[in-house]
């Protein structure tokens, strides 16, 4: 698990979470298996992902102990990659699963008050904080969790400056028999009581403390917990002795580094910044921004994601619960029908097989029609290649009114009528490509997210799919850019079975009445048709558009 520093203390680990979920667990859920070994690989997105699977197989059971486990595990992963609010959302609903009477329930609970302590610690709700950890600590069943929910509420007490209570619950700590032979938390405690006392008394002096405590994690091997150490020792000296504090700085960045912790990285640089000379200050402050950076751009699309997969799921049993009333209504007009039904079934399959055949004999002599691909290729090179250069002219002020551009327009009109396959580039990876492709869509207006594009999604699928999937995609994001004035698109990937499905969604105008085929889109439905697909346009939703595109991997 992910370790968490305060301002100024370390936060106890929630390592009892883990051990409870986990350990505990007697399902046979391959979904929350799965979702542990990425969480145990430290993949947080993918582990997220299983854990809300998951949960849907535990709610299909009626196990509500399953599910309460996966809504715990999910708020953690939340609260690891900073979407406090989401974290304490699934925290606060996983409570009504357990049953505070049963002794193992009870300790789960425990864990999830001391998540929820963690998370209002973070938003700066001290007073919440407590009263979360006081419950985590009266729920507690095992000795070792109660002494880490101790530890994290005498933390919580130290940063609102109530040294006395905080140190009173430390001294309370240390009398514990399983601490002392515990290498992992004593150390820990240690620093922590010792970096208490340095905060309510400048003039006290943690040092010894802090040694003994990096000496003992050193022994162990503890690497985080030897990050620690470094952190705590680079701080007491940065005003005392600026050449250890220096050490000390290098000696937490180099550790931190090893364990890939960017957070941890991020201090370390702050300290080095202040630290080192001229020179390599700037070069620090380099790395510290480029790193701050990434680490950013990365949470912020862990929270994007998190959210569209909280919304997907809660609209999903949405729909399920209206679909199962229509369904109760109608059970017994549908007992009455059911012979009528398999009839026309039956009948409806045998016309549908040979309606596909005649259009899977069509499309093939269209595609070898030598005029077709002609004119799409002028229209998928040169039509949409004028369009996105239309576009970045007019972002330019200088060039907006410039008469070259109603020229280009003119050409992309003339152009429109054509269309015409052209083959995959392999020079890089198809996802960066689709990626590169749909992203230029993108500007100060609207913004673009991406879901599931991954590299594996795209391994088994021929070239000639990958290349239809990729001028249909274009041909979407064009009529996007023209016609929709939509401010957010969203297009999500995903592999069901031996069937790709692309779900794009945005939230502009959307399409009234009946879809009006027009060159582009005639040829989308031709290159579907072409690698056995299907697209399926939905416009009957209040706002917007939502486009469902599948075809088979292979």
């Amino acid at each position: 698990m992910k370790k968490l520093i305060t301002p100024l203390l370390l936060l106890l680990l929630l390592s009892c979470n883990k051990e409870i979920s986990k350990k505990e667990n007697n399902s046979t859920n391959p979904d929350y298996e799965r979702a542990w070994y990425f969480a145990d690989h430290n993949i947080p997105d993918s582990s997220f992902i299983y854990f809300n699977k998951a949960r849907e197989d535990f709610s299909n059971k009626n196990d509500s102990v399953g599910i309460a486990k996966c809504l715990i595990n999910m708020a953690i992963i939340s609260g690891d990659q900073n979407d406090y609010f989401g974290s304490q959302e699934m925290s606060l609903s996983a409570i009504q699963y357990l049953n505070v009477a049963d002794t193992l329930e009870r300790e789960i609970l425990s864990s999830n008050y001391n998540n929820l302590g963690k998370v209002a610690h973070h938003l700066n709700n001290y007073l919440e904080a407590d009263t979360f950890y006081l419950k985590s600590i009266k729920l507690a069943t095992k000795e070792k969790s109660k002494i880490i929910h101790t530890g994290n509420l005498a933390i919580n007490l130290s940063d609102q400056k109530r040294y006395p209570e905080a140190l009173e619950y430390f001294e309370k700590i240390l009398k514990s028999r399983e601490l002392v032979q515990d290498s992992t938390i004593f150390p820990r405690v240690l620093t922590n009581m010792s970096l208490t006392k340095w905060r309510q008394n400048p003039n006290y002096n943690p040092i010894p403390n802090f040694l003994k405590a990096l000496y003992i994690r050193e022994k162990k091997g503890d690497k985080w917990g030897q990050n620690s150490s470094y952190a705590h020792l680079a701080d007491y000296y940065i005003d005392k002795r600026s050449d250890s504090a220096l050490f000390y700085a290098n000696k937490m960045y180099s550790v931190a580094k090893k364990i890939k912790s960017p957070d941890d990285q991020l201090q370390a640089l702050q300290k080095l910044v202040k630290l080192s000379q001229t020179d390599k200050s700037k070069f620090f402050f380099s790395v510290y921004e480029k790193l701050n950076d990434s680490v950013q751009f990365a949470r912020n699309t862990a929270k994007n994601q998190f959210a569209l997969i909280r919304y997907e799921t809660e609209k999903s049993k949405a729909d399920n619960l209206v679909l199962q009333k229509d369904n109760d209504g109608k059970r017994y007009q549908i007992i009455i029908l059911a012979f009528g039904i398999v009839l026309i079934s039956v009948t409806g399959t045998i016309l549908y097989k040979k309606r596909k055949q005649r259009i899977e004999l069509l499309a093939q002599n269209t595609i070898r029609d030598n005029k077709l691909k002609t004119s799409q290729k002028v229209h998928d090179v040169v039509a949409n290649g004028l369009y996105r250069i239309m576009s970045k002219l007019d972002n330019q002020e200088t060039l907006r009114d410039h008469p070259i551009v109603n020229e280009i327009e003119a050409l992309y009109e003339q152009s429109r009528d054509i269309s015409y396959e052209i083959p995959g580039s392999k020079k890089f990876p198809f996802n960066e490509k689709i990626s590169d492709l749909l992203q230029s869509f993108a500007s100060e207006s609207t913004k673009v997210i991406l879901v599931g594009n991954s590299a594996p999604l795209w391994e088994k699928v021929s070239e000639q799919a990958k290349n239809e999937i990729a001028h249909i995609l274009q041909e979407l994001m064009v009529n996007m850019g023209k016609h929709s004035q939509a401010s957010d698109v969203v297009i999500r990937f995903e592999q069901a079975e031996q069937k790709i499905n692309i779900y794009y969604t945005d939230n502009g105008i959307g399409i009234r009445g009946e879809i009006q085929p027009n060159n582009g889109l005639t040829n989308t439905g031709t290159r579907i048709d072409a690698i056995g697909g299907t697209i399926t346009f939905d416009t009957k939703v209040e706002k917007g558009l939502k486009i469902k595109i599948s075809f088979p991997v292979s």
